[in-house]
């Protein structure tokens, strides 16, 4: 194995968006046993390294891989669209409104009930951003365009967490 082969070869799976998490768990565990530092114990202190690297390197893989967003984002970098969500927050005027209305109704929002039904309706729209980005990298090989969607989801993202703070807080 070479560390510096992508997420995907490491894990022997096929360099796309669309991925069984059964599968990547699975070869996790595979790579983490061959890999795993107490296996080479009796083989001096440059094997016990390399196979501390090893296992570092494939816990890094696996978050990524694991993760849609990340395997999404880490996707486009490696199709030549890196995120750049730090300079690049340009956003399309419907979706920043469609924000700003989900931010109104969180403010307004009085009890689980209300707070579980904007969830819901944040959710649904994570579900289907997930799945316009499977069909631009997947299908139509548009990773700029998938980019941009990973931009947007990490606001989503990034907004259902904040409902999920407001939510504990009610449970407190």
């Amino acid at each position: 194995m070479n560390l510096s082969a992508t997420d995907f070869a490491l894990f022997g799976l096929p360099q796309r968006f669309a991925q069984e998490r059964s599968e990547v768990d699975a070869r996790w565990k595979e790579l983490q046993r061959n890999a795993h530092p107490d296996r080479f114990a009796g083989q001096g202190a440059a094997a016990e390294r390399a196979a501390l690297q090893w296992s570092v390197r494939i816990n890094e893989a696996y978050r990524r891989l694991k993760d849609p967003l990340k395997r999404a984002a880490y996707l486009c970098q490696l199709l030549g669209a890196p995120i750049d969500a730090e300079n690049n927050t340009a956003m399309p005027t419907e979706f920043l409104v469609e924000q700003m209305e989900w931010r109104e109704a969180l403010d307004e929002a009085e009890g689980e009930d209300a707070l579980s039904e904007l969830s819901d309706r944040v959710m649904k729209r994570r579900r289907d951003m997930l799945a316009h980005i499977q069909q631009l990298l997947d299908l139509e090989g548009d990773a700029p365009a998938a980019a941009q969607q990973v931009r947007a989801l990490m606001f989503i993202e990034r907004f259902a967490e904040d409902i999920e703070a407001r939510l504990a807080q009610l449970g407190q």
